[in-house]
């Protein structure tokens, strides 16, 4: 049985805070937002949440998934990123280490996803019943047999680079959903990072860039 057991230091990772949003470099091992049940309350919303009680979610990572991560403040700040993600106005980047070494240099990955319902919280790929979902990547560098690929997801679907990547024939490294044995025991985690987040700030409009240094090498 899976047990619980979220990082405590740091408590809080801040990269920027102001009156109406909080960034924070989320760790591996940390929900977004808290899951079932009372032994899985603890997470990012939750922590900003004791000292922000009008937080609330505009968008999140996978538990296993590293940083940047943006929490409005107040209602009127949730409107408008929640609006900001559904529209598709910001712009992410992720870097992930992957296995081996894809064919081409760049390409996208356009492939429909659904849950996987047998299978939960896996996702799979679906023609019939599956959203829309797009990634954009590149191969950064090749080291060890290994790629190191940035990935734009145009889309957000839930584990859409982690199931796009598989589909490619090169699963994340540390997946412990999607990899393969080997691509699993090549990472201590998840090695996918959410390495920088455009939006426009809720109240003046200003458009701002966030990142986060990956905790794997580059």
């Amino acid at each position: 049985m899976f047990e619980y057991s979220p990082p405590l230091e740091p408590w809080l990772d801040i990269l920027f805070k102001d009156k109406d949003i909080m960034v924070v470099n989320k760790p591996t091992g940390l929900l977004s937002v808290p899951g079932r049940g009372p032994e899985n309350e603890d997470s990012v919303l939750h922590r900003v949440k004791q000292q922000h009680p009008k937080a609330a979610a505009a968008h999140r990572l996978d538990m296993s998934t590293t940083g940047v991560l943006v929490i409005p403040l107040n209602p009127n700040a949730h409107r408008e990123l929640s609006r900001q993600f559904r529209e598709r106005e910001t712009e992410k980047h992720y870097l992930a280490w992957v296995w081996g070494e894809p064919a081409a240099q760049s390409g996208e990955i356009d492939l429909p996803l659904c849950v996987d319902w047998p299978n939960r919280p896996k996702q799979k790929v679906d023609f019939e019943e599956g959203r829309h979902a797009l990634t954009l990547w590149q191969t950064l560098k090749v080291e060890n047999g290994n790629s190191l690929i940035k990935l734009t997801p145009i889309t957000g679907r839930s584990h859409q680079l982690r199931v796009h990547m598989l589909e490619l024939g090169h699963p994340i490294l540390g997946d412990n959903l999607y990899a393969h044995p080997q691509a699993l025991a090549a990472a201590p985690h998840l090695y996918l990072h959410a390495a920088s987040l455009t939006i426009s700030h809720p109240r003046s409009g200003e458009l701002m860039t966030f990142e986060a240094q990956a905790p794997f090498s580059c």
